[in-house]
């Protein structure tokens, strides 16, 4: 069913059938169920609160809580510009997005209370997620409730859930894949959303609320496998927000479970291709998308339904991005006969080696991974050469060294990393587990 706003999905579903869970919560022995009708009018009669404070901007400090998504769906009623905050947030954020209240811990909302501004002149709608920050410093992405609800439609299209299924909810929802594909993918579909209740109940969050479908990154599925977390009922898991090593969908398909892993970007607001088949890199196009593979390799996504207004207050950034309604991703891609997308790598990602060769630097850090293990660390460029970062003690040198003799035997020496530097702190990562490339870079570079 598509939606054009949350008010007229939630409508839909409580006219349909009030009784009809939309969440499960945390209870006592068994989890609380929360109706469609129960959820409407909990976010109208906040919605009429906000409404009367006179205020333009509401940023949220996610914390996943029933509470927290009735704040969001309140604020976007309200007319609120709405920004999604986690709570490593940069205060440079809350003043970037003019945010001019704050919703969420106490300590938090008053720790970050100096940040904030006047607000817009007036109410916009808009709802702003910040982008993970990977390759370039984190920018504000706007998007509404049409685009938002438009991606859940082109999900459920290719990836549909029943009133029978049950979500599982576990992502952060400042991150868009985690709102889109944790939250509005499952109401969308009439189904019911299981609110999970935070990295401390990630032992116990499946057995408690029993999902049949679970939408997670990488880390958190492979977390999920290695300490046989996963309930008898779980019959679909969707992954995304990362490239999934294969050992994780064949896992799961081991234990009968159906596994989709899917590409997508803040700026399309959240997934724009879904793997429906046995390979997990070959991925079907979502209905209202379209994509092409720019003669560099590039992957260009045109979608109005779905497509951001821009980045808040930054015509630069969003010119070089969007081009006559056409999404430079930054993304490398291939399109096979049936027009299915391929993911290559990304070309911010890619190092260009001074002889010329280019290096994928992800690829090239799972050739890594049989021989470092659990180890920290990350492949960057430095000087037009390769180079190791791991977080850990440099007395750890000689050991490393001889982990990767044998995996870089097929390397060609001038790819092999020139220098290895040992860092005396945790290499900085997306909240979806992603290093931060360039930030690593400049922390390195001040060594």
């Amino acid at each position: 069913m598509r939606f054009h706003s949350f008010e007229e999905m939630l409508t839909y579903y409580a006219r349909l059938s009030p009784d009809r869970p939309a969440f499960l919560t945390e209870g006592g022995e068994t989890p609380v169920r929360v109706s469609y009708g129960f959820f409407l009018r909990d976010v109208a009669d906040r919605a009429k609160e906000l409404e009367a404070t006179g205020k333009t901007c509401l940023g949220i400090f996610c914390d996943g809580t029933y509470d927290n998504i009735v704040e969001v769906f309140a604020a976007v009623k309200a007319g609120l510009q709405t920004v999604l905050l986690n709570e490593n947030a940069s205060p440079d954020q809350v003043t970037a997005a003019d945010t001019d209240c704050l919703w969420g811990d106490e300590e938090l909302t008053a720790e970050y209370s100096t940040a904030l501004t006047k607000g817009p002149e007036k109410r916009t709608g808009n709802v702003l997620f910040f982008t993970s920050g990977t390759t370039s410093k984190t920018k504000a992405v706007t998007l509404t409730e049409e685009s938002l609800c438009a991606s859940a439609y082109n999900g459920g299209a290719l990836l549909p859930l029943s009133p029978d299924d049950v979500l599982m909810c576990m992502l952060p929802l400042d991150h868009v894949f985690g709102f889109v594909c944790g939250v509005l993918w499952g109401l969308s579909c009439g189904a019911t959303v299981a609110l999970g209740r935070g990295p401390r109940h990630y032992f116990d969050d499946m057995a408690y609320f029993r999902p049949t479908a679970l939408s997670a990154v990488p880390m958190l599925a492979g977390f999920l496998l290695q300490k046989r977390l996963l309930n008898p009922e779980l019959k679909l898991v969707l992954i995304g927000a990362g490239e999934c090593p294969p050992a994780i969908p064949s896992a799961l398909r081991q234990m009968g479970v159906r596994v989709s892993c899917g590409y997508g970007l803040t700026e399309t607001s959240s997934g724009v291709a879904l793997s429906l088949g046995e390979d997990t890199n070959l991925m079907t196009v979502c209905p209202d998308d379209r994509i092409m593979i720019a003669e560099d390799g590039e992957i260009l996504i045109e979608n109005n339904a779905c497509m951001m207004r821009g980045y808040y207050k930054n015509d630069k950034d969003t010119a070089a991005a969007l081009k006559d309604g056409v999404l430079h991703t930054g993304d490398l891609g291939s399109l096979d006969r049936e027009g299915r997308l391929r993911i290559l790598g990304r070309k911010k990602e890619m190092l260009v080696l001074s002889d010329g060769t280019k290096v994928f630097l992800p690829e090239y850090e799972q050739t890594l991974r049989a021989a470092l293990g659990d180890r920290d660390f990350a492949v960057i460029g430095i000087e037009g050469s390769v180079a190791l970062v791991i977080s850990g003690d440099e007395t750890e040198k000689d050991a490393v060294n001889a982990l990767l003799q044998e995996a870089l035997r097929t390397v060609p020496l001038g790819q092999r990393p020139k220098m290895i530097l040992f860092v005396p702190y945790p290499l900085p990562r997306t909240a979806t587990g992603k290093i931060k490339r360039w930030e690593l870079q400049q922390k390195v570079g001040k060594r």
